[in-house]
C-alpha cells in the first residue's frame, strides 16, 4: 500500500510497517502496526486514558491485536480500495492506520455502506466507523463522535442531457439517495427554504425518504456505485449525496446543480461510552491541533 506518513504522525511514536493483498469489497484486509507496541502486558495507558487503567474495550482490542474498522471503499479522497491490488488509501484510512499504531496493533479494514456501518458497529464485528459519517444530535445520541476531523456540503449531480442546473430543477424529480444516509432529509430543507415545496408535512425526526413524495421523491439504494449507475440508465434524475463523495461520479457529460447545503461534519463512531471514545478523541484533537490532518486533506485532494 502506498502510505504518505507524514512527520507529526511518525511524532507519536509509532513506526509504519504496511502490507496488505487483495481483497473482495466487504471482506476484512489487515495492515501490520508499527514495531513499538502497548501490549496487554505493558503497564503504561493510551493517550487517551491519561492516569486511568485501559479500559475493557481498549484491552480488548490490544490483546486480539488487531483494530477492526469500518471504512468506505469507493470514495476517492476518503476511502477508496484499489480494485486490482485491494489496497487502501485516503484521508480515513491514515486516520485509521493512525488510530491502530496508537494502540499498537494491527488495523483491519471492512468496507461499509451508508446502511451497514451501525450494524457492524452495534454488533461488534467493527470497533469503529471511518466512513465519512456526518454527526447529528439523533446519531449521538446512539454512538459517541469525535471532533469533527472534516465537513463537506451536500450537492446533487445531474447528466447534463436533463437540462437540471438548481434546486427549482428537481421539483417533481427522482433523486437517489444512499440508504441509511441523510441527503434526503438535507435537499428537502433545503428546498422548502428556498420556497421551492411547502413543507408543510415535514417533520425533521420522522421523516422518511421512501415516503416524502411532495415536490420531489427519491429511490434508495445500497452503495453510490449502484446510484450513479441507476443516474446513467435514467432510472433516478438526480444523485444526492455529499459533494466529496459525488467527485468521483462526476465525469464526462455530467455536472453538479448550482447548489451546496447542509454542513457535513464527518467524525470517527465509536461505540457509546466506550474507552476506544477517549482515545480516538484525543488522537483526531492531536492530529487537528499540529496540522497533520490539514496536510491529509491537502494529499489527498480534500482542501
Amino acid at each position: 500500500m502506498k502510505k504518505r506518513w507524514l512527520g507529526t504522525i511518525a511524532a507519536l511514536g509509532v513506526s509504519l510497517i504496511a502490507g496488505c493483498g487483495a481483497t473482495e469489497a466487504g471482506e476484512p484486509i489487515v495492515v501490520s502496526a508499527g514495531e513499538e507496541e502497548i501490549t496487554a502486558e505493558t503497564p503504561q495507558t493510551t493517550d487517551g486514558a491519561e492516569d486511568a487503567a485501559v479500559s475493557a474495550d481498549v484491552q480488548d482490542i490490544i490483546e486480539r491485536g488487531v483494530l477492526r474498522v469500518g471504512v468506505k471503499n469507493a470514495v476517492l479522497g476518503f476511502g477508496y480500495e484499489d480494485p486490482l491490488t485491494g489496497e487502501y488509501s485516503g484521508l480515513e484510512i491514515s486516520l485509521a492506520q493512525a488510530l491502530a499504531d496508537k494502540l499498537g496493533v494491527d488495523v483491519e479494514y471492512t468496507a461499509v455502506t451508508a446502511a451497514t456501518r451501525t450494524e457492524l458497529l452495534d454488533s461488534g464485528d467493527i470497533d469503529c466507523v471511518l466512513a465519512t459519517f456526518t454527526i447529528t444530535e439523533e446519531r449521538k445520541e446512539s454512538w459517541d463522535f469525535t471532533t469533527p476531523y472534516y465537513t463537506d456540503y451536500v450537492s446533487v449531480l445531474v447528466e447534463d442531457s436533463s437540462g437540471i442546473t438548481d434546486l427549482e430543477g428537481l421539483q417533481d424529480a427522482v433523486v437517489g439517495v444512499s440508504s441509511g444516509s441523510t441527503s434526503a432529509k438535507s435537499l428537502v430543507k433545503a428546498m422548502i427554504e428556498n420556497g421551492l415545496i411547502s413543507g408543510d408535512d415535514f417533520d425533521a425526526d420522522s421523516f422518511d425518504a421512501a415516503t416524502w413524495t411532495e415536490g420531489i421523491s427519491f429511490r434508495q439504494y445500497d452503495d453510490y456505485p449502484t446510484i450513479s449507475t441507476a443516474l446513467s440508465a435514467g432510472e433516478v434524475d438526480a444523485f444526492c449525496v455529499d459533494k466529496s463523495i459525488l467527485a468521483i461520479y462526476r465525469t464526462e457529460g455530467r455536472s453538479y446543480i448550482d447548489a451546496e447545503f447542509s454542513p457535513q461534519e464527518y467524525g470517527i463512531a465509536t461505540t457509546k461510552d466506550s474507552g476506544l471514545s477517549a482515545v480516538a478523541e484525543t488522537l483526531v484533537t492531536d492530529l487537528l491541533s499540529d496540522g497533520t490532518i490539514d496536510a491529509l486533506k491537502a494529499e489527498n485532494g480534500l482542501d
